[in-house]
């Protein structure tokens, strides 16, 4: 194995020293120590971070914000220094939010919505077309519903869970109902269920959805919590930080991507058609949907995770058997291992949920953790605003 210099290695991917260490870090790539007790990197795995970058025609640039809420590393996520995938197994979506936030686990305080957010919500959602994906109608109700809540603008540490319990259960509660005779009631996972799904939910079932909801509060500094948390920096009231992170969220690079593999598995009508799907997107130059990720080179834990859990509630054997070929063909080729918003997408595919379920869950999941960052970013004093260099043409007068 050929070994670079930590030089030749920021060289080659155009990035700083510091950039290069951090991808040492998540794992991204290998470090070694040369006889000159100096720094070496693979070759290969320089390489093939290099042919990413240039496949997805961004680069990460990294930005360093202190918090004391969520560690991802060596594949594992810790919410305050508890285990992200323990939390998941073991507590609620509304146990772990209370201790994201507070760092505490109180399962007595009621996730209840307020009647007059509910009516404005609902007025709202019916104005929207009836095609309108579950995402578009949350963007658009938060927005109704901060109107309703004439202390939103306290941002006290005792005031702000209470505000986030409200608004994510309006969320929930406002979005349309599919199947009249069951009642939306009992926890966010089963609320939420009912309003994605006809069917309703089981006992597996609703705790793997809470399971999805936990693992998927937070992700340290994604592109839609940054947005939220400078939006917090600057006392923006939690309406309007969840609402900023709604928007960043419907971008190609975030929940986005769930949505597009939820489509990738409507494509595919049999186990047999599923390699052909993918090598028609590979004839075109397509992004796969849902396979590698930024932060994880051996596969993303947590859309392992999900997938282990759908076994146990898939309702249509025949797409559960479709999604086991897409990843079977792409392992067979060694290509990305499945991420999350794959996983999402499979839940909803082999549940019967409406088209966009998969950014739905995603959205309620990190609205818990905007939320949190928002709390955090409250407390502090000191104000977030990024630097600038410019490079544009010089307006210096010659001489």
């Amino acid at each position: 194995m050929r070994w670079l210099t930590t030089d030749q290695a920021v060289k080659l991917l155009g990035v700083k020293p510091a950039t290069l260490y951090a991808y040492v870090s998540r794992g991204l790539l290998r470090r070694s120590t040369g006889p000159d007790r100096r720094s070496r990197f693979a070759s290969e795995e320089v390489e093939h971070l290099r042919q990413r970058g240039r496949r997805s025609d961004f680069r990460l640039r990294e930005v360093t914000v202190h918090s004391g809420l969520t560690s991802v590393e060596d594949g594992q996520i810790r919410f305050r220094d508890a285990d992200g995938f323990a939390l998941a197994a073991e507590r609620t979506f509304e146990e772990a939010a209370h201790w994201l936030w507070l760092g505490a686990f109180n399962g007595s305080d009621a996730w209840t919505s307020a009647p007059e957010a509910i009516a404005v919500g609902r007025r709202a959602q019916a104005a929207l077309p009836p095609a309108a994906l579950p995402l578009d109608r949350l963007r658009v109700t938060v927005a109704a519903m901060a109107t309703t809540d004439p202390l939103r603008y306290e941002l006290g540490a005792a005031a702000v869970p209470v505000t986030g319990r409200r608004l994510i259960s309006a969320l929930v509660d406002t979005l349309p109902d599919l199947r009249e005779g069951i009642p939306a009631e009992g926890s966010i996972a089963r609320r939420l269920w009912t309003k994605l799904s006809g069917e309703k939910p089981t006992t597996a079932s609703a705790h793997l959805l809470d399971a999805a909801l936990v693992i998927l509060m937070d992700h340290e500094l994604s592109f839609s919590t940054l947005s939220a948390r400078l939006a917090a920096s600057m006392r923006a009231d939690p309406y309007a930080v969840v609402s900023i992170g709604l928007s960043a969220l419907g971008g190609p690079l975030q929940s986005v991507a769930s949505l597009a593999a939820e489509e990738l598995l409507s494509e595919i009508d049999s186990p047999g058609r599923a390699a052909w799907v993918i090598g028609e997107r590979l004839r075109r130059g397509d992004r796969q949907p849902g396979f590698g990720h930024l932060l994880y080179s051996g596969g993303d834990p947590r859309g392992a995770f999900l997938l282990r859990g759908l076994r146990t509630v898939a309702t249509d054997r025949d797409k559960l058997a479709i999604v086991d070929a897409v990843l079977e063909a792409t392992r067979e080729r060694q290509l990305p291992a499945a991420n999350v918003d794959f996983a999402l997408a499979a839940l909803a595919n082999v549940t019967g949920m409406v088209r966009g379920a998969s950014e739905a869950i995603f959205a309620i999941a990190r609205t818990a953790g905007w939320i949190a960052h928002a709390m955090e970013e409250y407390q502090m004093d000191v104000r977030v605003r990024p630097k600038m260099i410019y490079m544009g043409p010089s307006n210096t007068p010659e001489r």
